[in-house]
């Protein structure tokens, strides 16, 4: 006689559809739960197939599947929580996917090309901007410039905006309008060819280009020049194109005070330059500068009375300078910065009409460690997992060598263990470490590999999506897919 097995009924009642009848002993779970109403919040999803009206894409530089994750660690205990539960906005956007990262000719990519490829829908070439793969890095006059998505928005009279607390001329900024065969070319460039910064200016001319703030005032006055605010030009070739903005009747600011004083009514369009070079970290940050979601909240008040609509990229540009730089604390507290400008975005946008983007053009060689009980303070030592209770013990757990370790440690970077020494080797040992040291916001992660600043790395990164056509979005895609996303979401077509 046949005997209908467990699974075997589990298995009919989802082949039919039908219900399971039977109470299991982990309803009781808020985990079980919390997972029955997610999927049938899913199953309540339809796919958004409306025009969009407005894109927003959200570029954390620097911050990878790893990078994210600690990101919401810190947000999450910053909170109150331990942690590990806490949902950063994006976390809960309905769509996402892995997003490869390399470039024509590099496993490891730069931010330029990445940056590049979400703009105009194909991969570049290491350190250039826009530019056909014919392009030779630091030679004026090879390869075709590319059009970007700002160019074909504004064609069709949307309003464009470039964010960055980065440079406004830094990579993935510039990436919105310039087209270079180097990204270093920001403030001066050979003779045949346009710096960034002048290229800035002629896109906003252009009516490419409606809104910009971020740093990098000093690209754009003369060596010397007196900007305001304590900025000072370095332009080597006199060119003065603040005043040249000014005489195209836009309004420029260098401070919090004169952005706050800006008319965002009005049609003329509006610079915010608040640094010499990058704005300051977030940890760091003076009055003088706005945060990310300030500026995040003037774009959208300023783009939005467009009825046209508009594209807006923003850039979390200081994520990948913390990491570079070896520094947890820093790398996390840039990373709440952008979780809350993305907070504005939600907050100040209609997701019926608004295709909202976020993800990152690369990861960084950033490691997790050890077998950590919950709750462990992200940018701290790893504490042991506790028995008959959720969060940690009061134990560290060791290494090998019997000394206690951060979370996050570094592949390589200026936090190496290894030091020169006076013959020209490396050597070293971990030094033992408190508590109080690591959680110092200038404490530098320890580190393999010894380097002047850490490297990228070329691991996928994860994209969340929410609004018309964010369902086009899943599995592992190559990163110039994002703009035939965009493309397809505002123009109804791939080609």
């Amino acid at each position: 006689m046949f005997r209908l097995t467990l699974t075997s009924s589990i298995a009919m009642a989802l082949c039919t559809g039908t219900a399971w009848s039977q109470v299991l002993p982990q309803e009781q779970s808020e985990y079980f739960t919390a997972g029955r109403d997610l999927i049938a919040e899913r199953v309540a999803l339809q796919p958004n197939t409306n025009k969009a009206r407005n894109v927003i894409l959200f570029v954390a530089d620097g911050m990878g599947v790893g990078t994210n994750y600690g990101i919401r660690l810190y947000k999450g205990q910053q909170e109150g929580g331990l942690g590990e539960e806490y949902n950063l906005p994006h976390d809960l956007f309905p769509h996402s996917s892995l997003i490869k990262t390399y470039n024509i000719n590099a496993q490891t990519p730069d931010s330029a090309p990445t940056a590049g490829a979400f703009n105009t829908g194909v991969k570049q070439v290491f350190n250039t901007i826009n530019m056909t793969e014919d392009v030779l890095v630091d030679q004026c006059g090879t390869g075709t410039p590319l059009t970007t998505f700002a160019e074909m928005v504004s064609e069709e009279g949307k309003s464009v905006g470039v964010i960055s607390t980065a440079r406004v001329t830094h990579a993935t900024p510039a990436a919105a309008y310039a087209k270079t065969q180097s990204r270093n070319w920001e403030a001066e460039a050979p003779e045949g060819c346009s710096d960034i910064a002048t290229q800035m200016i002629d896109a906003v001319e252009a009516g490419t280009v409606d809104f910009v703030m971020g740093g990098g005032a000093r690209a754009f006055a003369p060596e010397g020049a007196d900007i305001g605010n304590g900025l000072i030009g370095s332009r080597s070739d006199d060119v003065d194109l603040i005043a040249r903005a000014r005489d195209l009747d836009v309004s420029v600011a260098t401070s919090m005070e004169e952005a706050n004083a800006i008319d965002l009514t009005i049609d003329a369009p509006v610079i915010g330059l608040f640094a010499g070079s990058h704005m300051a970290y977030e940890h760091d940050r003076p009055e003088s500068e706005l945060s990310l979601a300030d500026m995040t909240g003037k774009a959208i008040e300023y783009l939005g009375k467009n009825e046209d609509g508009f594209y807006l990229e923003v850039e979390a540009g200081r994520v990948d300078h913390a990491n570079h730089d070896g520094n947890a604390h820093r790398t996390f507290t840039d990373g709440v910065a952008f979780v809350e400008a993305i907070q504005t975005a939600i907050d100040t946008t209609d997701p019926e009409e608004t295709l909202i983007i976020v993800t990152a053009d690369h990861e960084h060689a950033i490691v997790f460690n050890g077998y950590c009980g919950r709750g462990t303070p992200i940018t701290g030592l790893c504490h042991d997992i506790a028995s008959g209770q959720v969060a940690h013990s009061d134990e560290l757990v060791m290494g090998s060598d019997n000394k206690p370790f951060t979370v996050v440690t570094f592949g390589n970077g200026p936090g190496s263990i290894l030091i020169e020494q006076e013959d020209g080797t490396f050597s070293g040992s971990r030094p033992d470490l408190t508590q109080e040291e690591v959680l110092d916001p200038d404490y530098l992660q320890q580190a393999l590999i010894p380097a002047s600043s850490e490297s990228h790395s070329g691991v996928d990164v994860a994209l969340w999506a929410q609004g018309p056509w964010a369902h086009l979005f899943g599995g592992t895609m190559d990163q110039e897919a994002i703009f035939h996303v965009m493309n397809h979401a505002v123009f109804g077509q791939t080609e």
